[in-house]
């Protein structure tokens, strides 16, 4: 067995972990990152940013590599329904106006080699073993490296455990359930398609339709990923007949089915049906949880990676001054994680009443009817997704009401379920509204 101090360690090398790495080697500190995996490598994930996620990339460093990948660059995004739609752009977040998606393998690699550019060490094949105590507090890991005999310990004032949803930190601190969740409603199901379809590439799009949620979003390589987001129910269905069922499935969706006409499957699809939205307690005595590891939000906003680039690069950037301090390391690490769930929890809450696999209703459509016709409102849309405004700066009471009666006065609306959806929507609103306010009265932020 072989030991070695270092300033921190960080387990798990993708998003949340190399922009913690990253930022903590700036500051000119010793961190070593380890992962399981090898690099480049994929993961499960729909790999969208909006303006605010590329933003993350840039204030990372990371934006040069990632853009050498030659993603197209998405300047505006769609929403369609059967009866309304929107299309608009980005408002610049740091002079960004454009979203992106970038497959995980060539990402992923990208943050890895900033990481490394800053001087942080990065070692793949590495699997934690244990966490190493001392005092009640955490002071180490214990690791094995694949095709190694032995055991490495590292030592280090802060472990960071970004090791995604299924974190391996978080089960060996004991906190892996969650103080706060909400199931998923519907599963996904995602293949990369040869895009032939050039004036779409510039367009990150969603279709509604019924229960039916179906994307499609331009990637590198000549590719678009389409996405679908089908009720969870239907996972047997698509476990006894994946390509028949997925290829139904697209084809139910007019729009998502004339966006990929011409174009040829280039991919296995991949599966994920259990993903439920969840905050962990996230910070301790010598350790954080980042990204995944402590906090996730259902895919169908596709806020994630943002997410884990922007809190993995402020735990870095926080802790990196106070690391030979235990008490002032402790107190930072718990304002870190009350500014996350401060930050997220709104849009958390947003996320869990849009992955909802309802049919879509009169109440949506007209919502989507009304920021089509205002000069700038699909902008205040995708200023949502981008995190510059919060879901309640869009969905104002006066707003809200103004669709509703909106809805109420279109010929042919069933009144009386647009009524049930309103007061559906009165009640869930009612709810968050007292979680947020039992979250501003809370001593960390956790409750």
């Amino acid at each position: 067995m072989s030991e070695e101090h270092v300033d921190a360690i960080v387990v798990g090398a993708r998003c949340a972990g190399s922009a913690a790495a990253t930022a903590l080697a700036r500051a000119g500190r010793r961190v070593v990152a380890v992962d399981a995996g090898r690099f480049p490598s994929d993961t499960v994930s729909t790999h969208l940013l909006f303006a605010g996620g590329v933003a993350e990339l840039d204030r990372l460093g990371a934006l040069e590599r990632v853009e050498k990948l030659d993603p197209p660059k998405h300047f505006d995004a769609y929403i369609g329904s059967p009866d309304a739609e929107v299309r608009g752009t980005y408002s610049p977040v740091d002079g960004i106006a454009y979203g992106m998606c970038v497959r995980r393998p060539g990402l992923d690699f990208a943050l890895v080699e900033t990481a490394r550019a800053a001087g942080a060490e990065v070692r793949e094949g590495v699997k934690v073993t244990s966490l190493v105590r001392e005092d009640g507090r955490v002071v180490g890991v214990r690791a094995t490296k694949r095709g190694v005999n032995g055991e490495l310990t590292l030592r280090a004032p802060l472990v960071i455990g970004a090791d995604g949803r299924r974190s391996t930190v978080a089960r060996l601190l004991g906190v892996d359930v969650p103080y706060l969740s909400n199931a998923n409603e519907r599963a996904g199901y995602y293949a990369y398609y040869e895009d032939p379809r050039t004036e779409w590439h510039g367009t990150a799009a969603m279709w509604l339709e019924g229960r039916e949620l179906g994307t499609a979003f331009p990637t590198d390589g000549g590719l678009v990923l389409a996405l679908l987001m089908p009720p969870k129910e239907r996972a047997d269905a698509f476990r006894l007949d994946l390509e028949g069922e997925y290829d139904r499935t697209v084809a139910s969706i007019p729009g998502l089915a004339k966006r990929l006409a011409g174009a040829t499957r280039a991919s296995k699809i991949v599966t994920s049906v259990e993903q439920p939205s969840y905050f962990r307690k996230s910070a301790g005595p010598g350790w954080a949880l980042a990204g995944d590891a402590g906090h996730f939000k259902d895919p169908v906003t596709a806020q994630g990676i943002r997410d884990a680039l922007r809190f993995g690069r402020l735990l870095g950037e926080a802790v990196a001054p106070v690391l030979g301090n235990p008490e002032r390391l402790d107190r930072v690490v718990r304002a870190w994680e009350r500014r996350l769930v401060a930050e997220c929890r709104e849009t958390y809450h947003w996320t869990n009443r849009f992955a909802r696999s309802d049919a879509v209703n009169p109440l949506q459509e007209q919502m989507l009817r009304m920021l089509a016709r205002e000069p700038h409102g699909s902008r205040r849309l995708l200023d949502v997704y981008s995190r510059v405004r919060k879901p309640s700066g869009l969905m104002t009471p006066g707003f809200v009401a103004a669709c509703a009666i909106g809805a109420m006065r279109r010929r042919g609306t069933d009144r009386r379920a647009l009524l049930r959806t309103i007061v559906g929507e009165l009640r869930t609103e009612a709810a968050v509204k007292r979680d947020l306010s039992r979250l501003a009265r809370s001593d960390d932020g956790t409750k």
